[in-house]
């Protein structure tokens, strides 16, 4: 099988010239998984014809959550689930930025401050939504964390879906109007002060690291100039998408969950020793621009996004919560007499859902035409 655009890259540029010093164990995990995926070296499946006899052998891929060939099905899936969920109501899309002066000590502490931020964004809203003068009432928040920007540099940032409606406290239904119900300098406000209140807890417990960049902060007085600092930047959220059909809110997530810093559709060409990228403009309205990285290069800038063992950077609080989500959700398809979408992909096999979504057919004998391909069993890497 033809290797993809990113293998190529991790071909040409990981051994011997990254690989050794400078990548974590688990970027040297995803690394190890991009450049085996589909390859063979990680197993294979068999399928065989029973009427005439041929064999057809895929390559198992690495299912690694950092591999751009592996996340459209797990795609599908998850948005697909997610359909079963949406109620009637607007549903927004909210961004949360954070300084990037704090880029050293975020990359430092990665664990930490990306689950704070997680908790950050959804205080922020599920406090000010709980407030009668925005909705009164608890909503839906979907939130994925992101760390990259078009160029592949470090760029902290979380994409949150809130719907426009919720339960109040008696266990009814409220809805805001087609426009978004908090003021954006009400959201920046309590997110900042959030953030920095929890953020000078960790310093005080003495729960940080600092880099050698950031070595300045262990001081006292360093850290107080560094939060004065902060308090002066701009930490303005903003309302990307306004929802007022139903399930396209859904949809457009999809385009969020499961990205990875970059795809093999922006990547242009890929030499010895350099790869070429797309990017869009700086501006609205800008045409794309054309990127240039040394393959070293655009290997770090890639790694840098790796996220740590087990972290989630997806998800779910308000009436979502994992806890209560079945519960709410029958009570408010209730109240509101129906549920708007059901799952269309339940319980199918992959074959059948490759089918309904791609319409690719892998039972379909590319010899004969016969439909009737069944597996043969799968054989595994050998591990010694």
């Amino acid at each position: 099988m033809a290797r993809s655009k990113i293998q190529r890259i991790f071909d040409l540029g990981w051994e011997g010239s990254f690989s050794s010093c400078r990548a974590s164990i688990i970027q040297k995990k995803a690394a190890s998984s991009i450049i085996q995926c589909k390859s063979g070296a990680l197993g294979r499946n068999a399928s065989i014809c029973p009427d005439c006899g041929h064999t057809e052998v895929y390559n198992n891929s690495c299912r690694n959550r950092n591999c751009p060939n592996c996340q459209a099905v797990h795609k599908e899936i998850w948005v697909d689930k997610r359909r079963a969920e949406v109620i009637d109501s607007p549903y927004f899309h909210v961004v949360f930025t954070l300084p990037h002066e704090l880029n050293p000590l975020l990359y430092c502490n990665q664990k930490l401050l990306y689950g704070l931020l997680h908790r950050c964004c959804a205080g922020t809203l599920l406090e000010l939504s709980a407030d009668k003068k925005w909705l009164g009432a608890t909503p839906g928040i979907i939130q994925i964390l992101h760390t990259w920007n078009q160029e592949l540099d470090y760029h902290v940032h979380m994409h949150c879906i809130v719907s426009g409606g919720g339960l109040t406290r008696d266990g009814k239904i409220r809805k805001s109007s087609k426009s978004f119900f908090i003021r954006t300098e009400v959201l920046r406000d309590k997110f900042k002060g959030k953030f920095m209140a929890r953020l000078s807890s960790l310093y005080e417990s003495g729960s940080l690291v600092f880099p050698s960049s950031c070595e300045t902060l262990r001081n006292s007085y360093g850290w107080k100039e560094f939060k004065n600092s902060l308090y002066g930047k701009d930490w303005c959220p903003y309302i990307k998408e306004t929802f007022n059909g139903f399930g396209n809110a859904i949809e457009y997530l999809g385009r969020y969950t499961h990205k990875v810093a970059i795809s093999n559709s922006r990547i242009l060409s890929v030499t010895e020793t350099g790869t070429t990228f797309s990017a869009r403009g700086r501006r609205p309205g800008d045409p794309k621009r054309e990127v240039a990285l040394d393959n070293t290069e655009f290997i770090r800038r890639f790694l840098m996004h790796v996220l740590p063992k087990g972290f989630q950077k997806i998800r779910y609080y308000g009436f979502l919560n994992n806890r209560m989500r079945a519960k709410n959700l029958k009570l408010i398809f209730t109240l509101q007499g129906h549920q708007r979408f059901r799952q269309k992909y339940a319980g199918l096999t992959i074959a059948e859902l490759l089918k309904a979504v791609w319409d690719i057919d892998i039972r379909v004998c590319p010899v004969c035409g016969c439909t009737g391909m069944r597996p043969m069993g799968r054989a595994y890497a050998c591990r010694c």
